[in-house]
Order: C-alpha cells, then structure tokens, then sequence
C-alpha cells in the first residue's frame, strides 16, 4: 500500500505553502472538471448573414435559427452584414470565439471569394469549420418576352453563331449567378456578354425594360416577374426542376447531363470549435433541415432541403472551391 503523504510527511516544504499548493490544484481540477462538464450552449447563438435582410440566405438562416431554437434551449440572433460579397461576416466569424455561439450562414460565395479576391480573405480550410448543408435554391436562366430567344436552344443557337452576340445581366461581377453562368457558357462550348449590376433587382429591372435580353439570378426574386408574365423563364440551373417553376426545364433535360450551379445554404462555425460542440451543432442543424418548417420556407423560395452532415459538407466545400478556382483563373474574373 503506497504511503499517504500529509504536510508532516515533508517536513522542508513550509505547511502553508504546501496547503495552498494542494488548494490550488484541487480548484485547478475542478475548475478544469467544470469546464468539460459545462453545457452547450450556455449562451444566445449568434448566426453571421453576409447579406440583407429579406434576402434568400437571410429568409434561410432565420427558418434554421427557429429550429435551432427550439432543439437548443438558447436564443439565436440573427446577425446581417452584408458587404464584400459576404467576406465581412465571414471574417467576423472566423475572429468570434471558437466555442459554438457564433455561426455563419454561408453560400456559394464563401468558396469563390478564395480565388476571386486577391490576397485572399480568409483559408476556408483552415479559418472555418464546416457544420452542415442545409438547402439549395436555383438559378434561373429567364428572357424579356420580346426577346428572339423563346427556348434555350434558341438562346444557345445565337450565342454559338456570334460571339458574344447574347448579352446576360447579373446581380454582379462574382455573384453567383454570374459564375454559374460561365459555368453554362462553358458546359455549352458558347461565348456570352456578361452585363453586371449593382444587385438582382436593378438587372431585372433592366431585362424587364429591354435593355438587355436575359437574366440569371436565383429563382426567388424573378418568379414575381415569370408569373406576370414580364419574364419568360427558359431553364433552371440546377439538377432537378424548382416546385415553383416545375414547367421549366433543367439544363441536364436539355442535353448538359450532370450540370449543377444552385446557390447552396450551409452553417460554419470558427475552425477552432470544439468537436463535441461541432457534433452537437451538426445534429441541431440537420434535424432542422429535414423538419417541415424549413421545408416549406425553402420550397417558398423556389428550392429544396437538401442536408448534409460535416463531413459531406467538407468534400462539398473543396469541390466547390476548386471549381470556382479554375474557372475564375481562366476567365480572369473580377469582383465589383
């Protein structure tokens, strides 16, 4: 049987030194005890929105955030700040604590801006944590009425005749529209003018005018325009057809088998988050996503839940990454 040392076993260590010693280390453990025990979340969570409110990613981060709610026992604050194509709220996600309370609702820009800004913002590897995907709202490829282009293949036809004779309008140089555009161009071996505007609704303003012939932009904001009868949806970039607009088709029905360029919505959290927080976050998170509340508001939008856990989220990410890597490398893309 091992001795048990009492202050008298050490008769050179001062018994208010050694005391004291003892005291700190039995704090220290239960300090240390308490930490590991401590739950998640102990505070309001806050989720990070890159863009204003009203908007598609914001319209999704609140549906989650109500979710999230309800399964958490906190509080979940929505946060916008738009700006930078939505660099802003990722840096002051990747600067918050890393312990689960501060989140960001990201979509495709996340990805892209690594290679569309110059030095890059941020390491999405390596600055942030994937948590989960949650949904997937199309772009929508659509025409002024009075446009010579009453299908896809006619549009297709003129811009393989002449180069550059088709002129599109985006949100902007960058967006995601505007990449999953070049994405098409080159899917369909076609040259096409890229007209950017400061936003979605001043270049569907301008379509709707006739200044310029087509638009790209996500589903949710020119379906008022489609069912007026202003605009002449003719596809939707995404691999299965919007609930909203199920008469148009998809651009692998119309000969581009395995084409996708949706805007995805997906949480991160800071790198350095804790695995049992991440864990619990990813749980939270997927089991909003599948719930009807999150359902209905993205089929609202014109999309679909379509979850995935972090790892799947992570390979989704770096696909996504390289994607736009190579392709605004070789078009030598800008930001506004």
């Amino acid at each position: 049987m091992n001795p048990i040392i009492t202050p008298r076993a050490l008769p050179r260590t001062p018994r208010r030194l050694l005391l004291t010693g003892l005291g700190l280390a039995a704090c220290g453990w239960a300090s240390g005890a308490w930490a590991q025990a401590a739950p998640f979340p102990s505070a309001p969570i806050r989720i990070q929105v890159g863009y204003s409110a009203g908007g598609a990613v914001d319209v999704v981060a609140r549906a989650v955030g109500q979710r999230l709610q309800a399964d958490l026992g906190q509080a979940v604050i929505i946060e916008n700040k738009p700006g930078a194509a939505s660099n802003i709220a990722a840096k002051a996600t990747i600067a918050a604590a890393a312990d689960g309370h501060t989140l960001m609702m990201a979509a495709n820009a996340v990805t892209a801006n690594m290679t569309l800004f110059q030095p890059p913002p941020y390491d999405l590897e390596k600055d942030l944590a994937p948590v989960a995907l949650i949904g997937r709202v199309p772009v929508v490829v659509a025409v002024n009425p009075a446009s010579p282009y009453a299908s896809l293949a006619e549009l297709l036809a003129a811009a393989r005749a002449k180069p550059e004779a088709v002129a599109y309008a985006t949100p902007g140089n960058g967006s995601t529209p505007h990449l999953a555009m070049e994405l098409f161009a080159v899917a369909a071996k076609a040259q096409m003018l890229h007209v950017p505007y400061k936003g979605g609704t001043q270049a569907l303003t301008d379509v709707i005018g006739g200044q310029v012939p087509v638009v790209a932009v996500n589903v949710l904001e020119a379906l008022p325009h489609i069912r007026s009868g202003r605009l002449r949806a003719v596809a939707v970039l995404s691999a299965r057809r919007s609930g909203l607009l199920p008469e148009v088709p998809t651009l692998a029905e119309s000969g581009f088998a395995g084409f996708e360029a949706s805007v995805w919505y997906g949480l991160l959290a800071p790198a350095a988050t804790p695995a049992p927080v991440l864990a619990r976050l990813s749980a939270a998170a997927l089991k909003a996503a599948q719930s009807p509340e999150v359902r209905e508001r993205l089929n609202a939008a014109g999309g679909e839940a379509t979850p995935m856990d972090a790892p799947a989220f992570a390979q989704h990410l770096r696909a996504e990454r390289e994607r736009y890597a190579r392709l605004i490398t070789a078009h030598k893309i800008k930001p506004d």
